[in-house]
């Protein structure tokens, strides 16, 4: 293998994953321990994480179901489910247990268990105002709920009836806007300033729209936000290959039981954890970009939360690995991305 067939880069982070709980947890968490070392809990779990006691529950539960050669080589980083009803002093007590790393913003409705979410925002402006003062980043699931607006313009129109706003209101306030999907969405990112960022997935950087209709409906290629036009997905992959430090990895991961996948109505949700950073190695090699993969994956991530870049390394090769049909989950199956298929790169 020529050299020019491996890259060896600083451990990268995922900066959005969901692990769920429970016997679910040491079926995924393998995966991405292997690969990073560092990874941003999501928090909505079927009782979601709404206090920094409950984070502490419930990172106690992940690392007690790393396998053993982890459990001292991956940090899980916290977060706190966003309500009408947080309080700003829950918002300082996160900020000095030094696990919680960020607060999550789900609209009520928008995505997998986040019915308990923010029905009001303005109703928020308290906390979003000590988080700003405790530098505390919001994590942004930028989608409207209201029924009238079409599936695909909800990140677009999210952004006008709500993320400028709040971008103009809370000028220091860190933002994180997630698995941006849109034109639109890498726009507002790359005129905002500083304080604003945005986590880019493999997946959507993969396949677009029409991934969901190839040959009748493919249920485990549907998430939310949906899959975009060709356009969109193109926009992506130059966002996350340009070198733009606003632009870092989050994976979102999100494993689903293949019954709930496969049923009338699917969860939203793509397994990507056995390929999180061998998929985005892919992206960056058919970009002619493999030289702006590490800043991505390793540098701007912690740049941004303002903690230490990793120390440790790891190289990757342009070598085919198969890809198993399903993986197990707890005492049942998931499908993961491309099952069946195989990963172009792979951990050397």
């Amino acid at each position: 293998m020529t050299a020019s067939s491996k890259i060896t880069i600083t451990r990268p982070d995922d900066w959005h994953l969901h692990v769920r709980d429970g016997n679910y947890l040491s079926s995924v968490l393998g995966d991405t321990a292997k690969r990073f070392a560092r990874a941003v809990i999501m928090p909505n779990l079927s009782d979601p994480i709404t206090s920094t006691d409950l984070a502490s529950e419930y990172r106690d539960r992940i690392i007690n179901a790393l396998p053993a050669e982890y459990k001292l080589s991956f940090d899980p980083l916290m977060t706190l489910y966003l309500t009408n009803r947080t309080k700003a002093s829950e918002i300082k007590k996160a900020r000095e247990s030094g696990f919680v790393h960020a607060v999550k913003w789900y609209p009520a409705g928008a995505t997998t268990n986040s019915d308990k979410g923010v029905s009001d925002i303005v109703a928020c402006y308290d906390v979003l105002e000590t988080m700003a003062e405790e530098d505390m980043p919001l994590l942004v699931h930028g989608e409207v709920t209201d029924p009238t607006v079409d599936v695909f313009d909800r990140e677009k129109v999210f952004i006008e009836q709500f993320l400028e706003a709040i971008i103009k209101n809370f000028p220091t306030l860190k933002i994180v806007f997630e698995h941006i999907t849109t034109e639109q969405a890498v726009s507002l990112v790359e005129s905002a300033s500083d304080n604003v960022a945005a986590t880019i997935t493999a997946h959507h950087m993969l396949l677009n729209r029409n991934a969901l209709f190839k040959g009748g409906i493919r249920p485990h290629h549907y998430c939310l936000p949906v899959l975009k036009r060709e356009s969109h997905r193109k926009a992506l992959v130059k966002a996350a290959t340009s070198g733009n430090k606003k632009f870092f990895l989050g994976t979102d991961s999100a494993p689903h039981t293949r019954a709930s996948k496969e049923n009338a109505c699917g969860c939203a949700g793509i397994y990507t954890s056995h390929g999180g950073i061998e998929f985005y190695a892919e992206i960056f090699d058919k970009a002619d970009a493999l030289d702006k993969l590490e800043a991505f994956a390793s540098f701007h991530g912690p740049d941004f939360y303002g903690l230490p870049r990793n120390k440790d390394k790891i190289t990757l090769a342009r070598k085919k690995t198969e890809i198993a049909d399903t993986i197990t989950f707890g005492d049942e199956t998931c499908v993961p991305l491309r099952a069946g298929g195989h990963l172009n790169w792979s951990i050397d």
